[in-house]
């Protein structure tokens, strides 16, 4: 009698709530993270070559420019005088030349037939080769004067967007001495970062395999990532840091890329497939290393060694000890042992903010109507 007494009070099995994932098998992505800043593709500074007065200001700043516009025009006639006056001279002396080459073959010929001694026949052909040396002087300041002039038109260079005007129409500037206006190439454009010098082979190995693909995107920006392609790996590695330079490059035909700006890199060696993955966290780490609890068809916790790989976003990667499809706690660890009963208690997602507007606003709509049938 008392050993049924005591059987019938005998408390039940202890049951605990746990929240539980399933383990997939997912195609990974193996990826490298940094932290990069964005480059124009190509920066020209406009500086004048001559000294003069701006005379024409031609763009404004700001604007997009192709390669050849016209940007400043500085006031060009000291430099047409300039030309004006070289080619008179080379004129001149052309006609002195021709004069003493015809000359020379005069005093050739006579100096044949002994009319004239040698002598003066070498002094008229020394004199027609000065002349002929004087010309060619005369040529080279007449083409200077021709390029003085050409760099009172100042153009772009190359094409690209203009920023701030330094010095505006009326200034008067010196050759080579201060920037008038910055271009930056900026579709294309580069986006450079930094990686760890030991991901260094794997990217060398992969890159031989082909173009490896590079994500761009700027922080608190609802965007989508740009795309690009990495096209450059640096010389040599940063012995202070322990990283090494890379670039990649973008279209950016929509300017999404800014220069100077900061933004998430991520670069793609390869894609790995069908790993077992399991939510981050469930993976535990104790005595034995890295486990986790596997709920069994009986609904039992099962602690079970795994070897885990890298990280993927919410996920991480098992090597070894589980497979797809398996059930592991994913929060409720501490509470639960080997072989005790579990229940799930997967929280419900919440509803949609917009749903849960859209139903109250029915349930109101509802009451004057539900009203007026009752007042009937």
């Amino acid at each position: 009698m008392i050993a049924g007494c005591s059987k019938a009070k005998q408390a039940p099995a202890r049951v605990v709530p746990v929240v539980a994932e399933t383990a997939d098998q997912k195609n990974v992505p193996l990826q490298v993270k940094a932290i990069g800043n964005v480059e124009a593709y190509n920066t020209v500074t406009i500086k004048s070559q001559v000294n003069g007065e701006i005379s024409e200001v031609h763009f404004r700043e700001g604007q997009d420019v192709k390669q050849g516009k016209l940007l400043f025009r500085i006031d060009p006639r000291p430099f047409e005088s300039t030309l004006r006056q070289a080619e008179s001279t080379l004129a001149r002396d052309r006609a002195q030349a021709k004069n003493a080459q015809e000359e020379s073959k005069r005093y050739a010929a006579l100096a044949g037939k002994g009319f004239v001694s040698v002598q003066e026949y070498d002094r008229a052909r020394t004199n027609a080769d000065a002349l002929d040396a004087v010309v060619k002087a005369d040529e080279a300041a007449a083409e200077n004067a021709r390029l003085q002039l050409e760099y009172t038109s100042i153009k772009a260079p190359i094409d690209g967007q203009t920023g701030a005007i330094t010095i505006q129409k009326g200034n008067v500037v010196k050759a080579n001495d201060l920037s008038l206006v910055t271009i930056n190439q900026i579709a294309p454009i580069y986006v450079t970062f930094a990686v760890p010098e030991q991901d260094l082979a794997n990217i060398k190995r992969f890159q031989a395999s082909g173009d490896l693909h590079v994500e761009a995107s700027m922080p608190q920006a609802n965007k989508k990532p740009v795309k690009g392609s990495l096209t450059f790996i640096d010389n040599k590695v940063n012995t202070s840091t322990g990283t090494i330079t890379l670039k990649a490059t973008f279209a950016n035909q929509d300017r999404a890329l800014w220069p100077g700006q900061f933004v998430d890199v991520v670069l793609t060696l390869t894609t790995e497939k069908n790993r077992v993955v399991v939510p981050s966290p469930a993976v535990q780490t104790g005595q034995q290393g890295q486990y986790v609890y596997v709920i069994k068809d009986d609904m039992t916790a099962d602690l079970r060694v795994i070897t885990a790989g890298r990280s993927y976003g919410e996920w991480t990667i098992v090597d070894k000890g589980i497979a797809a499809g398996e059930k592991v706690v994913t929060d409720g660890q501490l509470r639960i042992t080997p072989g005790v009963k579990v229940e799930i208690k997967n929280s419900t997602p919440k509803q949609d903010p917009t749903t849960e507007a859209q139903s109250t606003q029915s349930k109101t709509e509802k009451i004057p109507e539900a009203q007026a049938l009752k007042n009937k």
